[in-house]
């Protein structure tokens, strides 16, 4: 089939990997001049399998408590935003106990499916992108928090995934370079089979052997809407980007369109009926130049307190973290980019060029339940890839591959609820 997939960040361009290979004749529109511009540019770098969603019982008080706190981990603006309103009430609902066990093993299952791609993907073509498969460490610095995490821990390994719970002195010997931060370190939590890398270099990596395996890329273009007739999708209505050479407009046809336009896909979807209660989440990131290696973890770190990742990249150190409900504004907060240098110099001090950050802003786009939209619409050529979240990087690929099954006919091999239109 032609099938258009819309937009090329990592869920896009993995998506048009897999439907590529299944056959397709694809083509990827994107609004930016190259792959992952968006947010799937500066990202924390983890693929991870701490995938309890933000939708959990603890969630609404601690959300009350870092109201007055403008670096807080999860910052809700309200505004007159009624999707936002919708967003933040089914966000409630989602955190009942029964709805995030659900959620949860909803989420572990894609993740440990996408990493199985992830990693058939690597050996297939031999990209790399900083990738380390060094495992992720989540450290606590409060002693009710950790217990509250070694509980949690039970349920995961339940389905397979091995976490290991280690003590201050454990946490050492694992990654020698907390030696000088051991006194902050209550306990961390210890998943080997987690892994690293940058997302974006991944996304272009792909994407350039992607268009020599046929995929076409058509970027520059903006989405404005989709043609509908007869419950089906007859085309994409396109025009050059703002900027671009004139204000052009096209209809881009093909058999099956994909929708993976993240915390913009609601705005195309609902003209035409489709609810996707998807809202942007603006999330933070500083690098930083490794100045001392010796002195900076292999192991990608979790600051738990402050919701705050540390991955090395080469030599950079990424750190990420925040979540803001603010509506589409990119503007960067001096207030949250100065907690991220600040979390990243009080765990590795000197060891990283903090006065040389550069700080990224981008739009997670997030479900309440954090359950990504995957699959059959109601028009029976039009499907969904979106909704990933903070776990975008970590999904792309098992998210892709069963989508492309979808779209061939088939039915993934994976516990996973898809959408069935």
């Amino acid at each position: 089939m032609r099938v258009l997939v819309l937009g090329a960040g990592v869920v896009g361009t993995t998506a048009a990997w897999f439907l590529r290979a299944a056959g397709h004749e694809v083509t990827v529109v994107d609004r930016q001049d190259t792959a992952a511009q968006e947010t799937s540019f500066a990202n924390g770098g983890q693929v991870t399998s701490h995938v309890e969603p933000w939708a959990n019982p603890s969630a609404p008080l601690k959300i009350l408590r870092w109201l007055g706190q403008p670096d807080a981990p999860l910052l809700f603006r309200p505004s007159l935003d009624a999707r936002q309103w919708r967003w933040g009430l089914q966000f409630l609902i989602e955190c009942l106990p029964s709805r995030t066990r659900r959620n949860t093993l909803q989420i572990l299952a894609m993740k440990k499916y996408s990493v199985a791609a992830l990693r058939e993907l690597r050996a297939e073509t031999g990209i790399t992108y900083d990738d380390l498969q060094r495992g992720i460490l989540q450290l606590y610095t409060d002693r009710e928090e950790f217990d509250d995490a070694a509980q949690a821990a039970e349920l995961v390994r339940q389905y397979g995934i091995a976490r290991e719970i280690k003590s201050p002195e454990e946490c050492v010997a694992l990654e020698p370079a907390l030696a000088l931060r051991r006194d902050r370190i209550v306990g961390g939590i210890y998943t080997a089979t987690d892994e690293t890398g940058d997302a974006f270099k991944f996304t272009q990596a792909l994407a350039a052997l992607g268009a020599k395996r046929g995929i076409v890329f058509r970027y520059g273009l903006t989405v404005d809407a989709l043609a509908v007739a007869d419950n089906v999708v007859s085309g994409v209505r396109v025009r050059l980007r703002e900027g671009g050479d004139g204000e052009r407009g096209e209809l881009i046809a093909a058999d099956a369109y994909i929708v993976c336009l993240a915390s913009y896909s609601p705005a195309l979807l609902g003209p035409i009926g489709v609810s996707a209660l998807v809202y942007p989440a603006k999330g933070y990131s500083a690098t930083m130049p490794i100045v001392d290696p010796k002195a900076v973890p292999m192991i990608s770190i979790t600051d738990d307190a402050k919701k705050i990742v540390l991955t090395r990249l080469g030599d950079r150190l990424r750190v990420a973290g925040t979540a803001e409900l603010a509506g589409y504004n990119l503007d960067l907060n001096p207030v949250r980019c100065e907690a991220l240098t600040r979390c990243a110099v009080e765990w590795f001090g000197s060891a990283i060029d903090a006065k040389r950050a550069t700080y990224w802003a981008g739009l997670r786009p997030a479900t309440p339940s954090n359950v990504p939209l995957i699959g059959r619409t109601r028009y029976a050529n039009l499907y969904l890839n979106t909704g990933h979240g903070t776990l975008g990087w970590t999904m792309a690929a098992g998210s892709g591959k069963a989508l492309a099954e979808i779209v061939s006919g088939g039915r993934p091999e994976i516990g996973f609820e898809f959408l069935e239109g």
